[in-house]
Formats: C-alpha cells, structure tokens, sequence
C-alpha cells in the first residue's frame, strides 16, 4: 500500500497541449455569495501538491498575457495498464463551513482520437477527500480517503483540435457534507484517462450580510446539507429597537429567506429610505409605533430635534392619559341657560352645556347647594340632609333633582362643568348660578310607631313626628285595619303623637298607618305596623275550667299535628292544596296535583320528594353516545356551555347547545342543575327554549337544548347596532310577549326576564330561555311568590317586588317593559351607571326610564303602561301580544316617533342639548347620534363644519368610510334636518 508523501520513481512525458491559451477561459470571477478556500488559479507560486507516481501527474507552470501564473496537473499514460496516479492538495481549512463545494475545470483527450485506439484509455477520474484537524494529517493511506464522485468529462477534444487550438474546457462542481473536523485534503485519482486538470476552486456558501427592516443580518455560513435552513437573528441599527424579534433564515444557496420582525424608530425618529432620521423642531414622535413624525397638535410646541412629546403654550393643559397627539386643552366655560323647576321641597335644575369646552368631551357639572337668608346676602353650605338624583358632582347629563330642601327657604345652586384638566388649572372656578325659593310642603313619612299598652281590646301606640315636618304639624291621621281585611278600616284623628284605639277583638292582629297634616295637606301614609290584641282573659270563678280547657287544648295540638302530617307526607309525594270546586268529580290528579281537563299547568319540581323523578317525568334521557361536543361558547352558573351535534335515532342530525355540570358537584348542585331541566321540559312554546332531553346515566350530567345562532339578545343588538327595522325589531318585541303571555297562562312567574336571558335564532326568532330563578304562582292569579333572600335583577325588577319580595305576572310586565326599552336602544344598560339604590329610590319616586332614540309613540307608550307603579294597571300579557299584532298589521302607527322637545325632563340620563345651535363642531353633532367613531373620517375629508356636511349625499358617506346601513340611515335621516335647519336659517354658521 503506497503512502503519500512517498518520492515517485521515474519521470513522466510531457503532454501534447501544455502550449494552450488558457487565460481567456478562466477569466470569470466567484459569485458574491461564495468565499474561496482554495483557487488554484490564485496561487503565486507552486501549489504544493503531492503526486504518485512521479510519472503520473505533472504539474505544468505557465503565464497568461498578463504575466499571471496558470498551474495545471496533467497525465496522459494510456499507454500502460493497470495506472494509478493520484494527486494529494494541500491541507485545507473549511473556516467553520460543515458544507463545501468543489469546482473542477479540465481538459480530457477523446479516447477514439489516440493512435491504435488502445483499449486501456479511460475517459473518467476520481474525486476523493479526507477530514483532519491540522496539517499532521497528510501522510495517509488511500483507503482512508472517502470518494466523492466519478468524473466524466462533457466535451473531449481531438488531435484535430489540438492542430486548431481549440480548447473544450469541462466544468464540475461536487459538494461534501456534512464534515465535522476542522479542514481537509482532496485527492484526484487518474486511472488511465488523458487529462490535464486546469483549475481547482474550493469554496463554501454564505448569505451576504443585509440590512432588512431596520436589522442588520451578518454574514452567515450556509447549512450543513442542501435543505437546511439556518435561522439568523437581526441587529436593530440606526436609533432603531425591536418590535418583533427580527430574524430571517439563510437557504443553502446563499439566499436570504423568510423575514419575520422587524425593528422599528425609536421615539423621536421616523423611517426615511430604511433609515431613521430625527425628527425635526415642530415635530414629535410619541411611539415607535407611529409611522412618522407628527406636527405638534395646537396650542403645543417643540423647539428641539427628537422630541417624543410637545409642551403646551400658557392657559392650556394635557393629562398624563392623553394621547400626545392630542390638543392642548383647558377648563370649561360656564354652563349657561339654568332653568330651575320647584315641584314643593324640591328643584329639577336643567342647564345647556357651556359655550366653550376647552377642547374636550370629557365634561361633567358638579352642583354646589347654599341655603341662604332673605337678603341672600348669607349664605352656607345645605350639607349632607340634602339629596341629588342621580348624583352631586360627576354629572354626565345636564338635569339633576335636588331633593328633601326646606320649604319656604331661600337656596343658590351653583352649577359648574369641569373636564379632565380644570384640577390643573390655577384660574377660579367658573360657574352659573340660581336662586329659588321653595314652597310649602307636606310633611315627610312618619318613620317610628311604637305599641304604648295593649289589652284584649285596646292597643295604645305613640309615635315621634316626621323628620322634615316641612310647616305646623296641624293633626294626625290614624287608619287601621284587621290584617287582610284592608277594604274595611277605621280612621281616627289626633292632635298629639299618641292614640287609644278602642272596641277591638281579642287576639286579632290590626295594621296602623299614620300620617301627618301642615296647611299643605297630608303627607303620605307610614309604613304598615302589626300590633295583636290580648287573648281574652278567664274569669275569677272559672278557675275550675282550666284542666278542662288544657285538655281540650292538647287533643286540638294533637289532631292539628296529625292533620299537618298527613298533609306534609301528601306534599312529599307531590300533592299540593286544591281550591274546592263544585264539580270535583271532574278533577284529575297529576302526581298528586289538581289538574282541570284540557288545561295545561306548570308543577313545581320542587314539590318532588325526589327531584329526580320529576327530571325522569320532564325530560327525556339521551345516551351520550348521541351527542358530539364541537367548541364551548360560553359558561354557565354550575359549568361549561357548548355548542354540538344531536344525532337521534330514525332523525337527521341537527345542531344543539349543550349545558354541563362541572367536575366534583355536589348533590344539592346537581339537583339545581337538573331542576331547571325539570321546568323546561314542561314547556312547548315556539318562543320558549326547546328541551331537547338530558343526559343524567353518564358524566358529564348534560342538558340539552335547541341550538339558537345569534346568541343572547342584548350582545346580538350590540353587534348590530342600527341594522333593523322598526318592524323587525316590533317582531322580536312580539315573540318575546307570545312567549310570556304562554307562561303567564300557565300560572307561572319568570322573575328575570330580561334581554340577555332572551335567545335569538338565525331567523331572528326571540325566545325565553333562563329559568334559574323563575318560580311557580299557585293557582290564585293574585298569588305571589316570596323569595328566600338572594339576589333580585334590580334594574329589570317591578318596585313592589324589590320592596316586598312579592312576583306575580304583572311584576314580569314590568320586567317585560324594560326589555322593549333594551331592544329599542340596541341593547342599551338600563338607568346607564346609576348605582342600584339610586335606582331605587328614583323608581319609587315616579321617574321612569326616557324614550330611546327614534323610538315610535306607540311602543314608548306601551312602555310607560309597563311600568305602572299600581300593578293591577300594568296591561297582561295578552294585552301586549293583541297591541303589537296592531301596530304589526299597521306599519303606519309606527311613524309617529317620541318627539324630542316634548319629551319628559328625566334626571337619569345623559341628555344631549335640544337644537343645532348647541353643537361647537361636526364631532359634536355626531357624538349627538351615537356615531362619534365616525368623527375621525369627516374630518380628514374635509367635512369641518354643518353647512358643508349638509351637502352630503349617501355616495358620499360611503366613500368616508360610513359602510353599515343602519348607520348611515341614521345620519343621512339627520342631515335632512340639518338641510331644513339651514333653509330656515336657525343655524348660524
């Protein structure tokens, strides 16, 4: 076996093309994204190579034109059998390339063109290299070399065309990798061809450094095979930082790949040409993420370069959460055209906004009570006595009720607007007052009745006098009854604070309401107090009685309790109390329940001694096998909503919702959960929630009802704010009423009714759904039902239920008007941000919620009839469904909207200033319509003022960018009225 590095024996024969030209054919120069390891062509001097045998390769020296040296290795021993010369390079290092390439350029002789045709001739080489740490490495066997490939030659020349001097140069370029040590040798193995070996170029890939969005990526090392991808981290250049970590990927061709990230200005600086350049003076920028340098909005300035913010000139003001490239703004003027409004000891005041907002929206009034002497020269402050609805300061709306004020007493109300930098304003206040006088009033409610001594016939009571007796108390009105016999009392007058009431029965419980009297006239009755009579006493010589009438007592105890047995265990099995009827034989019993033939009544799973027997009785069972879960789409009190697939047996599959019960429940959890399955299922009602069945057998306990699209009401009129017609909406309105009217027919009380506990299908169909806190009447209509505590719907709950805990179906009328005011403002919170005791008391005291927008007459009146304080006015159910057919069947008794400046002062809203003189600008105007997200967009087309929006037309609203129908009925609607405004010369532009 031969070593390299071994001397060869005997010299070989020059070739017959050494005389060549080569010069013009290695002129070309690498490409940019490849670095050279080794360029035979490059090297000075002798390349060092090593051949065996001596009179195998030969290196062959010569000069091009300019005097550049051309090495070539050359062999030509056809001539003999059996050849074997190899060619060793130098030790070669691969700079951390696991990937290299290998060029080879070459002439070979056609094999058919030597004299006698010898048949040892070979056309081929090969390409052979070696992996070493260092140079130590050269003194090698050949059997360690590792073969890269066989090389054939794509043109052979001739003898013909070496009389010609024509050169037929080959090309091949090999790759090898992965390698892992740090350099190589290369080795070329002749085995009998007539080659010259004109250059050798070694080289490897890179991917150029680049600059790409801000980031510099440095020169990278292609990948260890062909399909590699190396991923290259960026470096943010030029008062630049990350946004998203910049990276891009270097393919194996030396090619930049796949950028993701970017790098973006810092603050002060914006992007020009992929360079970020300071701003100018004049010019900030606040964020990286801003696209360029912005002017400094008004009333601010900047006077160096980089600025990220600009200072506001003198007088005005910025918060620190307002966006820089917002105005410099300052405090409000004074409000202005204060309208006061005395009703006895009390004052609505109303107010325009202030001429001047100081540049911002954000205003709120802030009202100052003084109670002042005659003169009104000396004034002080009304103190805490003093109530404001909705509230004193913080006020959104320019309408506030100061309530339980002296009569006769002189007051000054001081009303100021403040916005977001009036604390930083060092200017005094500016505000606008009026004074009023109240009149005389009655007295307030009496608070305090106590029981003085009582007899079997008699109760004495004493009482204190009202809190604010607003004037001489001149008498008291005394009227009492027997406990549920309120048709029938008796009223005694008193000029004292106590009273005897005589000529009652023994123990008998009596209900006493008092009320005071001032030359005003009565206050309103107090409170209703229980009092009870004495039992009758026994006389002297009856003593002898007593043993006979504690034993009759006892026996009456022990029947009693043998009777209330009998009837509890009757309850336990599901019987309840039946009114006598005089045809009974036509009664029937349903689990113990009285039930009139042909007439469908609801039954109280709660009656159930075993709740679930009454789910087994409702509900149908599903096997879980039937039911496919797709995504959750909400949570639920006991566990995860879903959405899914019902496939039943001998049915088509169709889409369900469906309820579970979460993981490690409790029993009394689980029976809530089903109880509420127990009520559905005795529903079957085109606007009630469908059950379709419950899973009880397997876990997860599921109940599953018809799967409605749009989701809850209230969310499905946010999203679709405008896009409905009156009559779509009177259609909802409708199904909503049909639903109710079957429950209510039922003998059952929802007692949450409520425009998220409403669903909506894709065909717009309402239905009642929720029935968590729903419970059932008994078979008096008049009956309610009591709650345990808990917590009631304030804002959706009739005042009789929030004060007694008392629901009927008239409190869900109520509810029900709530619900059209909700559908009406598309899903509008009732009473806006007023705390719940604010609604409360507002409520109690007569004020009701105010008309939505563009609402017709006909339906706000509807609502006011459901909010009736006397229950027993309220319209049924069935009323409602028979009104809403009307207006249905009569699109034209919907036309007649709520008119605006006739509408009822209502203090718990936000009211926008009637007329169009009152609005400062086109924001305004359209902050008025609820459209203020389009401000922006009328803005920079240029739509800066009244008279030039009045000539807009609808081409030229979706061209703004106002795309949604709804909305753009709603301002092309008002800009007709701008237009007549305009033509009548009200508006002063």
């Amino acid at each position: 076996m031969a070593y390299w590095g071994q001397r060869p024996s005997a010299p070989q024969e020059p070739l017959l093309w050494t005389c060549v030209c080569l010069s013009c054919l290695l002129c070309r120069a690498a490409p940019p994204n490849q670095v050279n390891l080794l360029d035979s062509r490059a090297v000075m001097g002798e390349l060092g190579w090593i051949a065996y045998p001596k009179n195998g390769w030969e290196e062959i020296s010569e000069v091009d034109e300019n005097y550049t040296p051309i090495h070539t290795y050359q062999v030509c021993n056809v001539m003999e059998q059996n050849q074997n010369n190899w060619l060793q390079t130098i030790w070669i290092s691969n700079e951390g390339a696991r990937r290299i390439f290998i060029e080879l350029k070459f002439t070979l002789r056609d094999c058919n063109s030597l004299p006698g045709g010898l048949g040892t001739c070979k056309e081929t080489f090969n390409v052979y290299y070696f992996e070493s740490d260092d140079e130590d490495g050269r003194n090698i066997r050949e059997n360690q070399y590792s073969k890269i490939d066989t090389i054939a030659a794509d043109e052979s020349f001739t003898e013909l065309d070496l009389g010609d001097r024509v050169m037929k140069l080959n090309t091949e370029v090999r790759d090898v990798g992965p390698l892992s040590k740090k350099g190589f040798y290369l080795a070329f193995q002749d085995v009998g061809a007539c080659i010259a070996l004109v250059s050798v170029r070694v080289y490897y890939k890179k991917c150029q450094s680049i600059l790409h969005s801000l980031a510099l990526f440095q020169d990278t090392i292609t990948g260890a095979d062909s399909s590699s991808l190396v991923e290259v981290p960026g470096t943010c250049v030029n008062n630049s930082a990350k946004d998203d970590t910049p990276k891009m990927y270097c393919s194996a061709d030396g090619e930049w790949l796949v950028p993701i990230g970017r790098c973006i200005c810092k603050e002060g600086y914006e992007e020009q040409k992929n360079v970020c350049q300071v701003c100018k003076p004049g010019f900030f920028k606040a964020s990286p993420y801003s696209p360029s340098c912005s002017k400094c909005p008004p009333y601010s300035y900047t006077h160096k370069e980089g600025s990220v913010s600009c200072r506001c000139v003198e007088s005005y003001f910025r918060r620190d959460n307002d966006p820089p490239v917002m105005a410099c703004t300052r405090p409000p003027s004074a409000p202005q055209n204060v309208i006061s409004n005395i009703n006895k000891t009390s004052v609505i005041l109303d107010w325009s906004p202030p001429i001047d907002t100081g540049g911002r929206k954000d205003i709120k009034y802030i009202i100052v009570c003084k109670r002042c002497s005659v003169d009104l020269f000396q004034c002080e402050e009304c103190g805490s006595g003093v109530r404001y609805i909705p509230q004193r300061s913080g006020l959104k709306n320019t309408s506030v009720m100061v309530m339980d004020l002296l009569a006769h007493t002189n007051y000054t109300f001081e009303i100021e607007a403040v916005n977001g930098v009036s604390e930083m304003s060092p200017t005094p206040r500016q505000f606008v007052s009026v004074n009023v006088t109240t009149n005389q009033a009655a007295p307030s409610l009496i608070s305090v009745v106590k029981k003085k001594k009582v007899t079997k016939n008699s109760i004495a009571l004493n009482w204190q006098e009202p809190d604010r007796p607003n004037g001489i108390i001149l008498e008291y009105e005394i009227k009492y009854f027997e406990k549920d016999q309120e048709t029938s009392y008796t009223i005694i007058k008193s000029r004292e604070t106590q009273i005897t009431a005589d000529g009652l029965k023994p123990t008998t419980v009596y209900i006493f309401q008092i009320r005071a009297r001032t030359a005003a006239g009565y206050g309103d009755y107090s409170l209703k107090f229980e009092f009870e009579t004495s039992p009758v006493s026994l006389p002297a010589g009856d003593q002898s009685q007593v043993p006979i009438i504690g034993v009759s007592v006892a026996v009456g105890l022990i029947l009693l309790a043998v009777l209330t047995g009998l009837l509890l265990s009757g309850r336990r099995c599901g019987y309840s109390k039946a009114k006598q009827d005089p045809e009974e034989e036509k009664m029937h019993f349903h689990n113990g329940h009285i039930k009139l033939p042909g007439i469908r009544t609801y039954i109280d799973p709660h009656t159930y001694e075993d709740p679930s027997q009454a789910v087994h009785e409702f509900a149908k069972e599903i096997d879980a096998s039937c039911i496919a879960i797709e995504r959750v789409i909400g949570a639920g009190e006991f566990g995860e909503v879903c959405s899914g697939r019902l496939k039943l047996a001998g049915k088509r599959e169709f889409p369900v919702a469906i309820k579970t019960l979460k993981v490690g429940y409790t029993e009394k959890q689980r029976r809530d959960f089903l109880g509420e399955a127990s009520i559905m299922g005795q529903f079957d009602h085109p606007n009630i929630i469908h059950l379709e069945g419950v899973v009880t057998k397997s876990k997860p306990v599921m109940i599953v009802t018809e799967y409605m699209e749009n989701g809850s009401l209230d969310t499905f009129l946010k999203k679709n704010d405008g896009h409905f017609t009156v009559i779509q909406l009177v259609g909802i309105l409708r199904g909503i009423a049909s639903g109710m009217r079957y429950l209510s027919d039922m003998g059952y009380v929802h007692r949450d009714l409520a425009a998220r506990n409403i669903l909506v299908n894709s065909n717009l169909v309402s239905k009642v759904s929720d029935f968590g806190l729903s419970r059932v009447l008994e078979d008096d209509p008049e009956a309610a039902y009591t709650t345990r505590g808990g917590k009631i719907p304030i804002r959706w709950t009739a005042p009789e239920a929030i004060a007694y805990r008392k629901f009927t179906s008239a409190s869900d009328v109520w509810s029900y008007g709530i619900v059209m005011w909700e559908v009406m403002s598309y899903g509008e919170r009732p009473y806006w941000d007023m705390t719940n005791q604010d609604v409360i008391k507002a409520v109690e005291e007569g004020y009701r919620l105010p008309s939505p927008m563009d609402c017709p007459a006909a339906l706000y009146q509807l609502m006011l009839d459901c909010w009736q304080k006397e229950r027993n006015s309220r319209p049924k159910f069935e009323e409602i469904v028979s009104i809403l057919d009307k207006l249905i069947r009569n699109p034209c008794s919907l036309k007649t909207l709520v008119n605006s400046s006739t509408r009822m002062t209502n203090l718990l809203v936000e009211h926008n200033t009637t007329g169009l003189n009152a609005f400062q600008s086109v924001g305004e105007w359209l902050e008025s319509l609820k459209m203020g997200r389009y401000t922006d967009n009328f803005n920079e087309c240029g739509y800066t003022s009244l008279d030039i929006v009045a000539k807009l037309s609808l081409e030229d609203l979706r061209r703004i960018g106002v795309s949604l129908a709804g909305h753009q009925k709603k301002i092309m609607n008002n800009i007709q009225e701008l237009r007549v405004q305009l033509m009548n010369g009200s508006i002063a532009m």
